[in-house]
């Protein structure tokens, strides 16, 4: 372990969830924004303390959660559980919305749904775009952030530097990011959703033995007619090959000067991480100059939450009380 202390409205409706691992976080309910239509589960008692948890790409919020989820709500949480944009019932309000999955979009979106269901503050958590979406709102907002656990510490990608090349074992886990740069890898994408995801599942995370329940759980956000439209932007937008949404332009420069992140904080790697490797913390320990520990899990890819949610929940737990 490493340590160091220092407008909208809300439209709800409910409709069942399918599959075992949805029992646990109840029926999907939705909510609105400026720009979407966001599907989610709310989990625990009604005047808990309220955690966002965000889940990755391609991955789901209920298998993320399942258990992560309960088990906080049992020590008197309240959760919730979004869909990301461009996944499951999550849908664009406005056909001539950019299909955006840039990193300032998600962080807003995280923002703006706090504020359609009334929520002013809350502890972020989350892994991969998830994480990243909590990292940008804990930094923009810190206001609205009471505590956060970020899986891969600091997530906000720095595109001042995204034609500079990293290690080759990294450049090698992240072959999608350039795939997806290509026109080939649009309809791959498009026509291959399942087998994709099949490969990257088994990737970045070599140590988990997933049943098909659960991946094909998963598959069924991967249904979102924008699916393929916010993936590939996201991924071109993170290499500069594609420009942002201008809505989050102001945004996404203020991200350029990589912003630290004040809030109480607990980073997490996993000991198996197949697309991003282990470390002690310290390469990003700067970015966090409030109350910060480090742990890494063992036996953990990339899923981290779905793969070891004891670990995951005691984060959380250990992310409210940190000081």
């Amino acid at each position: 372990m490493t340590s160091r202390r220092g407008p909208a409205r809300a439209v709800t409706a409910s409709v069942p969830a399918t599959g075992r691992a949805a029992d646990g976080l109840g029926p999907v309910r939705h909510t609105r924004t400026d720009v979407l239509d966001v599907a989610y589960h709310d989990v625990g008692p009604a005047r808990g303390e309220p955690v966002v948890l965000l889940h990755g790409w391609p991955f789901s919020p209920v298998g993320s959660y399942a258990e992560v989820a309960p088990a906080l709500a049992r020590r008197g949480y309240r959760c919730y559980v979004p869909y990301l944009r461009g996944h499951g019932r999550t849908r664009f309000l406005g056909e001539d919305t950019v299909r955006s999955g840039q990193q300032a979009a998600l962080g807003a979106d995280l923002v703006a749904f706090m504020d359609s269901l009334g929520v002013p503050r809350a502890l972020f958590a989350g892994y991969d775009w998830g994480g990243r979406a909590g990292d940008v709102a804990a930094a923009l907002w810190p206001e609205r952030c009471t505590g956060l656990v970020s899986v891969n510490g600091y997530l906000i990608q720095n595109l001042a530097v995204a034609h500079e090349p990293l290690a080759p074992a990294r450049e090698e886990a992240s072959w999608y990011f350039f795939y997806f740069l290509t026109e080939r890898g649009r309809k791959g994408l498009q026509g291959n959703r399942e087998d994709l995801a099949r490969v990257v599942w088994r990737r970045n995370s070599p140590q988990w033995r997933f049943t098909e329940a659960e991946f094909a759980e998963a598959a069924e956000l991967w249904t979102n007619p924008d699916y393929v439209d916010v993936v590939i932007h996201s991924y071109r937008h993170r290499l500069a090959a594609a420009p942002g949404d201008r809505r989050y332009a102001a945004l996404e420069r203020r991200l350029l000067d990589q912003p630290e992140i004040t809030v109480p904080t607990v980073t997490l790697d996993g000991q198996a991480d197949g697309a991003i490797p282990p470390t002690d913390g310290s390469g990003y320990a700067a970015h966090f100059s409030g109350p910060w520990n480090h742990h890494v899990v063992p036996a953990a890819g990339h899923n981290l939450p779905q793969e070891r949610p004891g670990a995951f929940t005691d984060a959380v737990l250990e992310a409210a009380t940190l000081s």
